[in-house]
């Protein structure tokens, strides 16, 4: 309860201060005293004396603080120029102020968003006819069911389909003849140009095969699935008519998807196809992902100013199902930088500033310009070097008191 009032009170005091600007001055005597050096401060004039306990005290001549007796500490013209305030150990102590260098290191951005699982549409197949037919048995009825590549969908009765089976075996009669004949080549072309219409109209070479052997034209012929996947589309029922070009199935291979998020248009120059992806489910404890951005969008959303970026996950368990939401999570290594703690830099309108530690209870406001910021650490990009001791808490207290010697638009 102790600290806490005393915290209270020099918090009070500091921000009445800096709204107020009252200053206590002090007609304290020199003769009990011995005058500082001058020298002492790189040979700066000294401006006037003031109190570490109470920085509102001001005399022009050195002697003890008429508030708490505490011998005032002389300040430079330069440091009264510069913002600089003077705060011995003990009320550090009181206020909670501590300190660490700026330092160089590996930074990294981390950019947090949701994304959308879609079909990776060079995954997807759909199945159609090249010509006027009808629909015999359907063997695939159900959107959901998974078929292998080769395996039947449906038959189909198609006038021009069973013409042509029997031009093939016309064909194949006229080559066994012709074998006997003089004219063995002519033979072997009109059964090669009727298997080369079959496989036009996607007749399998199996069921070509089959029409040779048996010799036996096929009415209802079986149209096999064209690619291994998942039936997410279906727009057939047995008994229908179809004309050409018209989409009867789609089949999607799931094994692999993708996942579409947008990211904040100031992080989009950072992005690249190639970085590495971490895809959670927020359903799924432990549910993790892992992929890589396969295509950054050439375009922005004009809504929301945002862009889109999409990148290719591993599905082997089918975890990951399309319109799915997930949380995407992207790290990005942008190499050494120099930082500093996110708690030590102070905001004025539009300028970001620190408060360095001189030594001797010594603090002055820096102007700096940042950068990017990543967990608890912002870039440096200027304003201060790597080894500079930056205030990282109770710097708002020191502010308040820093205002009363500067305004904080005119920090250099």
């Amino acid at each position: 309860m102790t600290a806490r009032f005393l915290l209270g009170n020099v918090a009070v005091a500091l921000l009445l201060a800096a709204c107020n600007g009252e200053v206590v001055e002090s007609n304290a005597s020199a003769t009990d005293h011995t005058p500082h050096d001058a020298a002492a401060h790189k040979g700066d004039e000294i401006a006037y004396y003031t109190c570490a306990m109470h920085p509102s005290v001001r005399s022009a001549d050195p002697g003890n603080c008429p508030i708490c007796g505490m011998e005032l500490t002389a300040v430079t013209r330069r440091e009264a120029d510069s913002g600089v305030i003077i705060i011995d150990a003990a009320r550090r102590q009181t206020i909670g102020l501590t300190t660490e260098p700026a330092i160089r290191r590996p930074f990294s951005a981390t950019i947090r968003t949701a994304g959308r699982i879609t079909y990776d549409e060079s995954r997807l197949t759909d199945v159609t006819l090249k010509l006027r037919g009808w629909i015999g048995e359907l063997y695939v009825d159900s959107p959901g069911q998974h078929v292998e590549k080769g395996e039947t969908l449906f038959t189909l009765y198609s006038p021009e389909l069973y013409a042509a089976q029997q031009e093939l075996l016309s064909a194949a009669a006229s080559q066994a003849n012709a074998r006997q004949g003089n004219a063995p080549r002519r033979a072997d072309y009109l059964i090669d140009a009727a298997r080369r219409r079959l496989r036009l109209w996607d007749i399998s070479d199996a069921h070509i095969r089959r029409i040779l052997a048996t010799g036996t034209a096929s009415e209802r012929v079986p149209i096999a699935a064209p690619a291994s996947g998942h039936v997410v589309e279906k727009n057939v029922v047995a008994g229908a008519t179809v004309e050409p070009g018209a989409r009867l199935y789609r089949i999607a291979d799931l094994d692999r998807v993708w996942v579409e998020a947008d990211v904040y248009e100031s992080d989009l120059p950072l992005l690249a196809p190639g970085d590495p992806v971490t895809v959670r489910m927020p359903y799924t404890p432990g549910g993790t992902l892992e992929g890589e951005i396969a295509f950054v969008y050439p375009y922005l959303d004009g809504a929301t100013r945002t862009g889109r970026i999409r990148a290719e996950i591993a599905n082997p368990e089918l975890a990951l199902r399309p319109d799915m939401y997930v949380d995407v999570e992207i790290e990005k290594q942008l190499g050494e930088a120099l930082v500093v703690p996110s708690d030590a830099v102070l905001y004025a309108g539009e300028r970001q500033f620190v408060f360095l530690d001189l030594g001797e209870g010594r603090l002055a406001p820096r102007s700096i310009q940042i950068g990017r910021k990543s967990g608890d650490w912002i870039e440096v990009l200027d304003g201060i070097e790597a080894g500079d001791s930056v205030v990282t808490s109770g710097n708002f207290l020191v502010a308040a008191e820093s205002r009363l010697k500067l305004d904080m638009e005119h920090w250099k």
